[in-house]
C-alpha cells in the first residue's frame, strides 16, 4: 500500500477533492501558508495497484502533471473504505499488481548509481570474478555476483523506454556500455599483473583448462535462456514493487563471469580463444534488455501524455524488433554451438564402440578409457587426437592398433563433424593382473575382489 502526497493548485482544490470522494478515498486536508501557487496539501491512502488510475484521474481533474508529488510506503492503514478500495481495484485485472508509472522511473533512477559508485563497483566485481575464475572457486566467482551493480542500467534502459524518459533512457545506455567495457579492461589489467607477477604462473591452455573458465568459452543456447529469464524477472521486480536484490543477482550472474574471462583471454594473449566469451557476453547484454523491455511494455506502461503515447509505442516496437534481430544472429552461433555438443557425444560413442568392435578380435585385450581431444575455435569444434588406453594380461605382446583404429575411426559417417586434418589416433598399453583372493571366496562366497596392477601401483577394485 503507498501514501500519496499531493499540491493542490489554485483553483482546483474542489475538483480534486470531489474526485476522491467519488472514488471513496479517505484523505486528509493541509492547508499551505508559504504563500505560492499552490492552496493545499491532500494526503491519502491507495493500494499499490490504484496509485497511477487515481493520478490520472486527478491530472484530468487539474493536477498539474509536474505538480509536487510524494509517493510513499505505508506499512498499516485502517479504514473500511481504504478495505473496500483494495477489493476494488484487486478485482480490476487490467492494472494488476503492478506500480505506477512515476514509481517505475523514480526506482529505475534509484537502481542506476551515479559514475563513480558504479564504476567503482563494476571495477571491485570484475576483479573479483577473475580471482575466483582463476582460483576454480564458484563461490567467489558467486561473490563478484552479489556486488555488481549491473541491474539499475539495465532496467533504466527498458524503464526510459516505455514511458518516453530520454534522459533515463540514455543514462541506461551509457551506463551500461561503460560498464561492460571497465568490466573487460579491469579484469585483463589484473590478470595481466597476476600473471607478470607470477601469481599463476600457468599457460594459456592450463589457464583456458580450468573448469569455471573453460564452461564460459564455448556457450550455448541455454545462456540465452538464462538471460531472457533474468530479464524478464528483472522488469517483474521492478515494477511489481518487490525486492530486487536477489534478481540483481541473476543479472550479474549472466554478465560478469563472462566478461571477466574475456580479460583473462586478453591478459594471457588469447582473444581468438575467448570469442566464445565475448559473444556470450552480448547475447546476455541484449537478451536482458529485450526480455525487460518486452515485459514492462505488455504490463501496459505507457508515457503520461497521451500524445506522446503513439510516438513512444513506434519507438519502442522498433527497438525491440532490433534487439531480437540482433539476437536471432547471435544466437545461431549458439545454436551452432549447441550442435556440435550433440555431435561431439555422437563422435564420442562412436569411437567407443569402433575401439570396442576392434578389440573384441584380440583375446585379453580390454578398452580402458577412450579419450578425445578437440580443437574449440569458437562457433566450430573438431577432433584432433583419440587417446585409447588399451589394458592387456602380463606377458602378453600388444599388437599395433593404432593405424587399424585410425583407419575406422577416418572411416565414420559423419562428414559434418570431419575435422580439417586426419584425426591422430594414440594407444596406450597398460599391464592388468587380476587374481582373486582366497580369503574373499571363502568368507564372502557371492563376493570377489580383484587386484588391478599397472605401472601406477596396485589398486582394488570389483572383480
Amino acid at each position: 500500500m503507498r501514501l500519496v502526497q499531493v499540491m493542490v493548485p489554485e483553483g482546483k482544490r474542489e475538483t480534486i477533492l470531489r474526485t476522491l470522494d467519488d472514488e471513496d478515498i479517505d484523505y486528509v486536508v493541509t492547508d499551505e501558508t508559504s504563500d505560492r501557487e499552490y492552496t493545499a496539501m491532500v494526503t491519502f491512502p491507495l493500494p499499490q495497484s490504484a496509485v497511477e488510475p487515481v493520478l490520472e484521474q486527478l491530472h484530468d481533474a487539474g493536477l498539474d502533471r509536474e505538480a509536487y508529488t510524494v509517493v510513499l510506503d505505508a506499512e498499516t492503514v485502517i479504514s473500511r473504505r481504504f478495505e473496500k478500495l483494495v477489493e476494488r481495484y484487486e478485482e480490476d485485472e487490467e492494472n494488476g499488481n503492478r506500480i505506477a508509472r512515476e514509481e517505475l522511473a523514480a526506482r529505475a533512477r534509484s537502481l542506476a548509481p551515479e559514475w563513480r559508485t558504479f564504476a567503482t563497483m563494476t571495477a571491485i566485481s570484475s576483479v573479483v570474478a577473475t580471482a575466483g575464475l582463476l582460483l576454480d572457486s564458484a563461490a567467489v566467482v558467486v561473490g563478484s555476483m552479489v556486488i555488481a551493480p549491473l541491474i539499475g542500467p539495465a532496467m533504466a534502459t527498458s524503464t526510459g523506454s516505455v514511458v518516453d524518459d530520454r534522459e533515463l533512457l540514455l543514462r541506461g545506455v551509457k551506463l551500461q556500455v561503460a560498464g561492460g567495457v571497465l568490466a573487460v579492461v579491469a579484469a585483463a589489467a589484473f590478470a595481466i599483473l597476476l600473471r607478470t607477477a607470477h601469481v599463476v604462473p600457468l599457460e594459456a591452455a592450463d589457464v583456458f583448462a580450468i573448469d569455471e573458465v573453460r564452461e564460459r568459452l564455448v556457450p550455448d543456447v541455454l545462456s540465452l535462456a538464462i538471460a531472457l529469464g533474468a530479464g524478464a524477472a528483472g522488469a517483474l521486480s521492478l515494477s511489481t514493487g518487490v525486492s530486487t536484490a536477489l534478481v540483481g543477482v541473476m543479472i550479474a550472474a549472466a554478465l560478469v563471469p563472462p566478461t571477466a574471462v574475456v580479460g583473462i583471454g586478453l591478459a594471457w594473449g588469447s582473444p581468438q580463444t575467448v570469442s566464445g566469451a565475448l559473444v556470450l557476453v552480448l547475447v546476455n547484454f541484449l537478451s536482458i534488455n529485450f526480455a525487460a523491455l518486452a515485459v514492462l511494455w505488455l504490463m501496459g506502461y505507457r508515457p503520461k501524455s497521451w500524445f506522446r503515447r503513439e510516438e513512444a509505442r513506434s519507438a519502442t516496437l522498433k527497438r525491440i524488433a532490433s534487439l531480437g534481430v540482433a539476437l536471432l544472429v547471435l544466437s545461431t552461433l549458439l545454436a551452432g554451438v549447441t550442435y556440435g555438443t550433440y555431435q561431439t557425444a555422437a563422435f564420442e560413442e562412436n569411437v567407443r564402440t569402433t575401439v570396442d568392435d576392434t578389440l573384441a578380435d584380440y583375446a585379453g585385450l580390454e578398452r580402458l578409457s577412450v579419450r578425445v581431444t578437440y580443437d574449440q575455435r569458437f562457433p566450430f569444434t573438431r577432433p584432433e587426437r583419440v587417446t585409447v588406453t588399451v589394458g592387456h594380461p602380463p606377458g602378453q605382446e600388444t599388437p599395433r592398433l593404432a593405424s587399424t583404429l585410425a583407419e575406422r575411426i577416418d572411416a565414420l559417417e559423419d562428414p559434418a563433424f570431419r575435422a580439417e586434418s586426419d584425426v591422430t589416433v594414440e594407444v596406450q598399453y597398460v599391464v592388468v593382473d587380476v587374481a582373486r583372493s582366497e580369503r574373499a571366496r571363502l568368507s564372502a562366497p557371492h563376493a570377489s575382489t580383484g587386484v588391478r596392477e599397472t605401472g601406477a601401483g596396485v589398486t582394488e577394485t570389483p572383480a
